[in-house]
């Protein structure tokens, strides 16, 4: 089958069977050597090292540290510029998969599933270099840190959007738990705005045959932890979803059980679906936190840590999104109005500067996300590879453009 040959019908050619074999390859390699947050030499030389030998019109490097992009121009001439992403960063955990292509580097491993997502960017990269079958410009972004380094973040401050004259930004991530060919997305909030707190809760302490010569600050936080719960539970809409986690309580010595601490630590997450919710979530948040440390003549010192923000597609770009998905699976495997998660997300820094949409697709029946089982499905490679060259075909195709949707 030629180049010029309609997508519809190029999307079924063996050839890109092959060539999602050969992303297999790559993603296993990346599999192998994680790299964490913006320290990503191995990976980020990979990247680069193909997009140049796929014969892309710029290959840029250093972006946010490690990040990569590369540039492809279409052959039916100017038009808009979009740009598809994938992460590239792993997490700081070790694998318990005992399989071939298992992490040979202590204490890291790819649990999230961005290896996939790169092998999968980097094979329709390498189709839309050779086949070039649009009008206007894709621009693949491959970004570091999204592992709670706001990588996203760093490169649009660093400019990305604007550089490369980025009008739109589809995304894609793999679900476990969802069928293999298979896709969800939803317009508006998809996943949630997490951010993150330290209460350090100083009190006086005291012999515990004497609490009423202290401020207890153990008891104090005791109270904070079951009254945070009370801002889901009673200050939130019920359909507006909400969830407060601690997970994070330190103090006293266990060496010295008969002493009342001086001070407490508890921390925790908060997420939230709303940028509205978000706000009066954390002003909710921090009067309960003052409130309970008052009730017991202590102090309460606030370390908060904004997280990502909430990912939200656009109407119309998740249309498009749907579209694609459609013509790559089917409309009996594509959900258009899927369950937001409380997962967070930073490709929302970029949802929040252009239009764009962000998708699940199906890892099957693998383990969770950040768990040490788990493990990318190679066989949601051919699917992810034919989506991003029908999300491409949906918004560059002459009838698109045309219509300037």
């Amino acid at each position: 089958m030629t180049f010029d040959a309609p997508l519809d019908a190029f999307l079924t050619d063996p050839a890109l069977s092959a060539l999602a074999d050969e992303a297999r390859t790559w993603r296993r390699t990346i599999h192998q050597y994680p790299e964490l947050l913006f320290d990503l030499p191995k990976t980020a030389a990979l990247v680069t090292e193909k997009l140049k030998e796929f014969g892309c019109d710029e290959v840029v490097t250093g972006i946010a540290t490690s990040g990569v992009v590369g540039v492809i121009r279409g052959k039916r001439g100017p038009g808009r510029t979009i740009a598809l992403r994938s992460d590239m960063d792993a997490l700081p955990m070790s694998e318990q998969t005992n399989l071939p292509h298992a992490s040979k580097i202590d204490n890291m491993m790819h649990a999230c599933g961005h290896d996939g997502h790169t092998a999968m960017l980097l094979a329709a990269a390498k189709q839309l270099a050779a086949r070039r079958d649009f009008a206007g410009t894709v621009v693949v972004v491959f970004q570091p840190a999204e592992e709670g380094g706001a990588g996203g973040k760093v490169m649009v401050e660093e400019g990305v959007l604007e550089r490369f004259g980025i009008e739109e930004v589809y995304g894609m991530h793999n679900g476990p738990g969802l069928p293999v060919g298979s896709f969800a997305t939803r317009s508006g909030a998809i996943m949630a705005g997490g951010d993150r707190f330290i209460i350090t809760i100083n009190g006086k302490g005291a012999h515990a045959a004497k609490p009423n010569e202290g401020h207890d600050p153990v008891l104090a936080s005791a109270h904070m932890i079951t009254a945070l719960q009370s801002i889901a539970s009673r200050f939130t809409d019920p359909l507006d979803s909400v969830v407060v986690s601690i997970t994070y309580v330190k103090g006293g010595d266990d060496r010295a059980l008969n002493v009342i601490p001086a001070s407490m630590q508890i921390g925790g997450t908060i997420r939230t679906m709303q940028p509205d919710t978000r706000k009066a979530v954390e002003q909710r948040f921090r009067d309960i936190v003052t409130m309970s440390a008052r009730l017991f003549e202590a102090e309460a010192v606030i370390d908060w840590r904004p997280g990502y923000p909430v990912t939200v597609n656009d109407p119309d770009k998740t249309q498009a999104a749907i579209a694609a998905a459609q013509r790559v699976a089917g409309s009996a495997n594509v959900d258009g109005a899927c369950g937001q998660t409380m997962g967070s997300e930073d490709f929302s820094y970029m949802l929040e500067k252009r239009p764009g949409a962000m998708v699940w697709i199906g890892n099957g029946d693998s383990a969770a996300l950040h768990n040490p089982a788990y493990d990318f499905n190679d066989d949601a490679i051919i699917h992810g590879l034919r989506y991003w060259l029908a999300v491409v075909d949906e918004r560059l195709n002459d009838k698109a453009m045309a219509a300037g949707a």
